[in-house]
């Protein structure tokens, strides 16, 4: 139990450091460079993991980080770059917080894992929060931005399952250093033919990528793809939804927002949406479930 709980913590990690990549790329990063942006976000990533792992890909690696890298990094990074700059951070995490269901169908459907009771009420409560948390109802809704937005989660969800799938016989920093630089690989000559030359960066963009590449990226997809080593995608996923949780924390500490009571309430029912995800929650629930046993009833 205390190894599941040490590896929650660690997967939380992900999500709480994705929560701050819209607000970063919004107000630091330059617009209209979804493809330089998803490319400067993912080769130094995968170039400083792979500084540290110092093991290259071997076998079907090779095109395993091919796949990978496209589905979680090169195409995932710059569709969210694109709905970064077209949507409102809420409605853009609005749309990314149905990928614990995403996730959980997917992983039903590739490793057999059929979701749990649990983690389909946590799934419902944690959206239903965060829609409260988020929704105002008077933001514009751009449809490339919705569209952008729909497909980098289904393609995410894709992606993470087949990483959980197929990383049995590499160590994480190795996988997610491959997966990245394959990613930011891939994009480059997109990039170059519809981009143009890359964009001038100043002093916050440049400290702005930075941060996203370093701690946002390399740090953040090492600490999700060890969670979905030792966790099932459903409680993997239902973490994720940490992600708009810290955007509107954000927003309250940084940007001066009052959090309202309607956000408040959405954060509770994030919150109980992630517990009941939780390997503990399936432990009591299965104690429960023991003890309330008809055979338990029945004469000795």
């Amino acid at each position: 139990m205390e190894a599941n709980f040490r590896w929650v913590l660690v997967t939380a990690i992900a999500p709480i450091a994705w929560g701050t990549t819209y607000f970063v790329t919004h107000r630091f990063l330059p617009p209209g460079y979804p493809l330089y942006g998803a490319v400067i976000r993912a080769l130094p990533a995968g170039l400083l993991l792979l500084l540290i792992s110092r093991k290259r890909p071997h076998g079907s690696w090779w095109w395993k980080s091919l796949v990978l890298g496209t589905l979680n990094m090169g195409a995932f990074f710059a569709l969210v770059y694109l709905a970064a700059q077209l949507l409102p951070t809420g409605i853009a995490s609005m749309i990314m917080a149905t990928s614990p269901v995403a996730m959980m169908l997917t992983a039903w459907s590739l490793l057999s894992e059929r979701p749990r009771s649990l983690h389909l009420a946590g799934a419902g409560i944690g959206i239903a929060g965060v829609c409260l948390m988020l929704f105002t109802g008077a933001a514009a809704v751009d449809t490339l931005g919705v569209l952008a937005s729909v497909t980098a989660m289904v393609m995410s969800a894709v992606g993470y399952v087949l990483a959980k799938r197929w990383s049995t016989d590499a160590d994480v920093l190795s996988s997610t250093s491959w997966q990245l630089i394959a990613g930011g690989v891939v994009l480059v000559p997109f990039a170059v033919a519809v981009e143009g030359p890359p964009p001038d960066l100043g002093g916050s963009a440049i400290l702005g990528f930075g941060y996203v590449s370093v701690v946002a990226t390399a740090l953040a997809f090492a600490a999700w793809f060890a969670g979905l080593r030792h966790l099932p995608a459903g409680t993997v996923g239902l973490v994720g939804l940490l992600n708009p949780v810290t955007g509107v924390l954000l927003g309250t500490t940084i940007a001066g927002e009052v959090l309202t009571a309607q956000q408040f309430c959405g954060l509770m029912l994030t919150f109980l949406g992630i517990l009941l995800g939780q390997p503990v929650v399936a432990r009591l629930a299965a104690v429960v479930r023991t003890r309330r046993s008809p055979s338990d009833c029945l004469p000795s």
